[in-house]
C-alpha cells in the first residue's frame, strides 16, 4: 500500500513537473520565464531544462514541447533560445 502511494506521488510529480513553480504565473512562452522577476536563476534554468526534455515532447510532433497546463506547445528551438538568453543575461 505504501509503495503504491509513493509510486502515485512520483507519477504526479513527473506529470506536474516544472509547472509547480509556475502556478499563478501567466507565462506562455519560454522567454517570459527568463523575464520573470519572482524566480531565481536556478529555478528558471531547472524549469527550462525540464521543458526541453523529451518527457514533455508532443508525441505526434517531437520537435514541440508542452508542459502540463500550458495552452499551447512551443518548439524546442524556442526553449533553447530562452536558455541561451538566460546564460547571456547572467553571464553563465
Amino acid at each position: 500500500m505504501m509503495r503504491d502511494m509513493l509510486q502515485q506521488a512520483v507519477s504526479s510529480a513527473m506529470v506536474m513537473g516544472p509547472t509547480v513553480f509556475l502556478q499563478g504565473m501567466q507565462l506562455r512562452r519560454p522567454i517570459e520565464l527568463v523575464r520573470a522577476p519572482t524566480l531565481s536563476v536556478d529555478d528558471k534554468r531547472a524549469i527550462l531544462a525540464a521543458w526541453a526534455s523529451d518527457f514533455y515532447a508532443v508525441e505526434s510532433n517531437p520537435v514541440l514541447r508542452q508542459l502540463p497546463g500550458m495552452t499551447e506547445p512551443v518548439s524546442i528551438d524556442e526553449v533553447q533560445a530562452a536558455l541561451d538568453e538566460l546564460d547571456r543575461r547572467y553571464g553563465i
